[in-house]
């Protein structure tokens, strides 16, 4: 037995038939209200009247009950019409569908002070006539008109605010303790910019071409909806850009701040974080509270969660995702090169590190979900999920309930496009649900910058100095700084311009740039002298590593050798790894084994079968290639992959 669908209210001919309490239900109230001020005028001037007199009698004095009377009869005849007359009905609809889209073509700023305008009008009309229908002024004891009335509420206003006035303050007392501690609770952490707040531009951002422009198409959608609308599609809602830290995604959020005609809303990482529960709640529905009233005043707003990952996860203890980082405590995670990895390729350098971590899958007795970690914050994240998908709500009192009670469906809330930017640099630890589309619905890597964005990175910041560097020098600077971020491509030509000063120089020089190069990505080489015969064992150490690099791998070059000690790194050797370089063959694998291998063959045949510890980090780094080599990679005899724990 197949069950008919309900119409949807677009598709309905006629209007939906309303109950018949639904129908009655304000005449019966508008009647009893009628009947008990007659009675009441008939019974309080017994004798003085007859029960025609009470009628006419407040018929004269409360005229507005009869007003309502016919109002709301006239509207239930209406809606009677409507339920049984399609062309009545689709009459009605056109007349008011006409109203909406004139209504529509008003820009918003403009319908918002309209708004604001009939809202005052409104309690200023209540006000006058309460007072002409409650006061009597002047020795004839004379009522007055509403327009009057409404001129008379200053003075009577200041004649009751001393009443008022105590009575306000001692409900307050108890009242306001708490809301007081919970309002400067809720406040801070969120930040507004009016447009030409923010000086910083889509030109000011660089080596993030591919996805500067979608953020660019974004905001078009965004200023002029209709251009997708009209279309039958939609605005969308979220953007989140992901990413290695310092490649650009605030940077591009300020310069969506700084081009855009809307309002733009900052919210720092720890803006929902709070003592106690609830406030967290508190200060997400205050945000949306403020952006749909600035949606509603601009025509749309842009609001961007830096570091979006502290808004944690409803799940257990957050897992990594998309670009999890070696623990802090690995073996591999601080070393270099000789007892490190400067001189292996990056994505080899990236698979020792991984392989040297060992397995943290083992049971578990207990989990403690914490605040923000995994815990969602206290029921923060819950309520901005919930305000990101609930902007389709019916919003104010008299929409809600009033229109509700009259038999009258609620209008639907205007458009509040709002466009979400989201920044992350652990994308793995957010929150299914706020992925999904309809909350996010484009989601961008913001990765390192490819060799001409690093070039023009390094053109723009040295643009903002002295410099003798030529276009050459600069694109081989770009060409030996693989990997670098926009920050990092900032912060190297500051250090430069401290070199020059440094040196008594406000022009930078070749040589500045490469030791601020340097000393950026190796640090400060420690003040300290090695005695004859380990200056000799490390140099011994070091060469055999750069001969066999330079021999050998060819898809690499030697970028730095040096004996100079940084922490527990004797010296290193460092190549430039390939440029987008994606996947490794064997013959490369093979050669990096070679890599390790060479300092101890070295130390050996220079001295007489003997060697130093120096050599433990290149084992470790050797036996960790072949085992992925011939666990996982089909790099050996066999093509069978075998579960290994490498630690």
């Amino acid at each position: 037995m197949e069950r008919p669908s309900r119409p949807k209210e677009s598709e309905r001919t006629t209007r939906k038939p309303l109950p018949w309490w639904d129908r009655i239900k304000l005449l019966l109230l508008f009647a009893a209200v009628w009947t008990v001020l007659v009675l009441g005028a008939y019974f309080r001037l017994v004798g003085a009247m007859s029960r025609y007199d009470a009628l006419y009698y407040a018929v004269r004095m409360y005229p507005a009950i009869l007003v309502l009377f016919a109002i709301e009869l006239i509207r239930q005849i209406h809606f009677l019409i409507a339920e049984h007359w399609k062309r009545y009905y689709a009459f009605w609809n056109r007349i008011w569908g006409r109203g909406d889209r004139a209504r529509e073509r008003i820009d918003p700023w403009t319908r918002f002070r309209i708004g604001r305008v009939l809202w005052v009008l409104f309690f200023l009309f209540v006000v006058g006539s309460y007072i002409s229908h409650t006061y009597v002024f002047g020795p004839e004891q004379r009522s007055v008109s509403v327009v009057e009335g409404v001129l008379r509420a200053p003075a009577l206003l200041m004649h009751a605010l001393p009443g008022i006035l105590q009575v306000v303050f001692i409900i307050s007392i108890g009242v306001l303790q708490f809301v007081a501690i919970f309002w400067f609770m809720s406040k801070g952490g969120v930040q507004t910019y009016m447009p030409d707040d923010i000086e910083t531009r889509f030109t000011d951002v660089k080596g993030q071409d591919a996805v500067l422009n979608r953020v660019q198409e974004n905001m078009v959608f965004l200023e002029n909806p209709e251009s997708i609308e009209s279309r039958g599609g939609y605005v969308p809602g979220g953007i989140l850009l992901w990413g290695p830290p310092g490649t650009g995604k605030t940077l591009m959020a300020q310069a969506v701040a700084g081009e855009s005609a809307k309002p733009f809303v900052f919210v720092e990482p720890g803006a929902f974080m709070a003592m106690f529960f609830g406030v967290g709640i508190l200060k997400v529905k205050g945000l949306y509270r403020k952006l749909r009233k600035l949606a509603t005043r601009y025509g749309g707003v842009i609001v961007f969660f830096d570091e979006a990952d502290s808004l944690g996860n409803r799940g257990g203890m957050a897992q990594g995702g998309w670009n999890v980082d070696p623990t802090p405590g690995s073996a591999w995670s601080t070393a270099l090169a000789c007892n490190g990895l400067g001189y292996v390729s990056e994505p080899g350098r990236r698979n020792v590190v991984f392989g040297a971590v060992p397995d943290a899958t083992g049971p578990h007795k207990e989990h403690m979900i914490m605040p923000g970690y995994g815990g969602g914050g206290m029921g923060t994240l819950q309520a901005l999920l919930s305000e990101m998908d609930g902007l389709k709500k019916p919003r104010g009192f008299v929409n809600r309930v009033v229109r509700r009670a009259l038999g009258m469906k609620p209008k639907p809330p205007p458009k509040y496009r709002i466009l979400h930017i989201f920044a992350t640099n652990q994308p793995g630890v957010l929150d299914e649900a706020m992925l999904r589309p309809g909350r996010i619905d484009r989601i961008y890597k913001v990765g390192y910058p490819h060799l001409e964005g690093r070039t023009a990175t390094f053109v723009y910041y040295l643009a903002k100095v002295q410099h003798e560097l030529t276009d050459e020098q600069i694109t081989k600077l770009a060409t030996i700084t693989p990997y670098a971020s926009g920050a990092l491509i900032k912060d190297t030509v500051n250090e430069a311009l401290v070199i020059a000063i440094r040196d008594g120089r406000d022009t930078i020089t070749w040589r500045d740039i490469i030791k601020a190069k340097q000393l950026k990505e190796h640090g400060l080489p420690d003040d300290h002298e090695y005695i004859e015969r380990e200056r000799h064992a490390v140099a011994v150490h070091e060469a055999c590593h750069a001969v066999v690099a330079y021999r050998l791998r060819k898809h690499a070059v030697i970028d730095v050798a040096t004996i100079e000690r940084r922490g527990d790194v004797g010296g290193f050797v460092s190549s430039i790894p390939p440029e987008d370089q994606f996947v490794e063959w064997r013959s490369e694998r093979d050669i990096d084994i070679m890599t390790f291998l060479a300092s101890l063959a070295g130390e050996r045949l220079f001295f007489d079968g003997d060697h130093s510890t120096g050599v433990g980090g290149d084992m470790r780094g050797a036996t960790t290639i072949a085992t992925q080599m011939l666990a996982y990679y089909a790099m050996g005899d066999t093509i069978a992959a075998r579960s290994v724990t490498l630690g």
